[in-house]
């Protein structure tokens, strides 16, 4: 399952692409990506809460669909326009009240035509799980929006 990473799709590249759209309202940050994996962290604060008190079940969603599908497009193949997510399952253990969450996004097959990343999520030094998670993305060729849409996100 070897799939280069795109050097031009490095941490700085993919924080600026957030901004102004959910990763980076929310407050989701890349802090790191080698080949086959990426983390990101996301602060624990009171808008990320659902009105029983509790982490809203879409923050902890949020953070683990960024790192898969920003993992996703770092390694996509040279002619991939891009992609689009396909399934997505989440297992929720328990919650977070404070603290940052991390979440680890490592590759489980890296293909042509789709990918499938599995994430953990954590709360600051506690290695117990609070969520886990997979994804499935669908690489994308030849689309004309999609290449209108990279234009715009690519230097």
């Amino acid at each position: 399952m070897k799939r280069a990473l795109r050097p031009e799709r490095d941490v700085a590249f993919l924080n600026q692409i957030g901004q102004g759209h959910l990763p980076g309202h929310l407050g989701v940050v890349i802090t790191a990506l080698e080949p086959g994996m990426l983390r990101a962290e996301l602060p624990v604060r009171p808008e990320l809460f659902a009105p029983n008190g509790f982490l809203h079940a879409g923050s902890v969603v949020t953070l683990a669909d960024t790192a898969t599908g920003y993992a996703c497009f770092a390694h996509l193949p040279e002619e991939a326009l891009g992609f689009t997510t396909l399934e997505l399952k989440a297992n929720f253990l328990r919650t977070a009240r404070d603290g940052v969450l991390r979440c680890e996004a490592r590759a489980l097959h890296m293909g042509r035509t789709t990918h499938v990343w599995d994430a953990t999520v954590h709360c600051g030094d506690d290695e117990s799980p609070i969520a886990v998670f997979r994804c499935t993305q669908l690489v994308l060729y030849d689309l004309p929006r999609m290449v209108k849409l990279l234009r715009l996100l690519l230097p």
